[in-house]
């Protein structure tokens, strides 16, 4: 097959096109999705040890971009075994009924250099709602480090049943941290 300038130019023009649309491959080892609460007014960090996120992101058209997160409810590590196999329980997470929390953007909009806003689904224990956050991008040498935190209310999503809905034991409000590093 005989190549002309113009094909040629083409052809490279579309592996450049479909190769900056694919996703971004995520670095597990330099990613992480936290919650943040307070049990009896002291603050607690517990980490999810099992998620997926998926980012379609390009620095010269942010707007365009897209992301998915997929948290496995059981890998919440609160530092201790029998704490941990309480969260996954009905009460709280009920991970044999609802395995994974999930987020996937319907908007995302730059704010300002490094920051943009993001708009989209999450749902967590079968309850879907719209919510939106702000996200800081530093990118460096084709490597983006993304970094956000989602405050949610706990019971809008049936988080904590029975006695665990009283809030002066375990807040109400749980703030949602992560950090994504990805590359091409």
């Amino acid at each position: 097959m005989k190549f002309t300038n113009g094909t040629l130019l083409a052809s490279l023009l579309a592996v450049a096109i479909v190769a900056s649309a694919a996703p971004l491959k995520t670095d597990p080892a330099k990613s992480m999705v936290s919650a943040s609460f307070k049990q009896m007014n002291v603050p607690v960090e517990a980490k999810f040890t099992k998620f997926a996120a998926s980012i379609d992101y390009d620095a010269a058209k942010p707007d365009a971009a897209k992301a998915s997160v997929e948290i496995d409810t059981a890998s919440l590590d609160l530092g201790d075994p029998l704490m941990n196999k309480e969260v996954a329980k009905k009460d709280w997470f009920n991970s044999a009924q609802f395995p994974k929390a999930s987020f996937v953007s319907s908007g995302i909009k730059a704010a300002g250099p490094g920051k943009m806003t993001v708009t989209g689904k999450l749902s967590i224990k079968g309850k879907t709602t719209d919510v939106s956050f702000p996200l800081t991008v530093k990118s460096e040498a084709g490597k983006h480090t993304f970094d956000g935190a989602l405050p949610i209310k706990r019971l809008a999503y049936n988080i904590g049943d029975g006695e665990w809905k009283d809030t002066s034991m375990v807040a109400d409000e749980v703030v949602i941290k992560f950090r994504v590093s990805a590359a091409q």
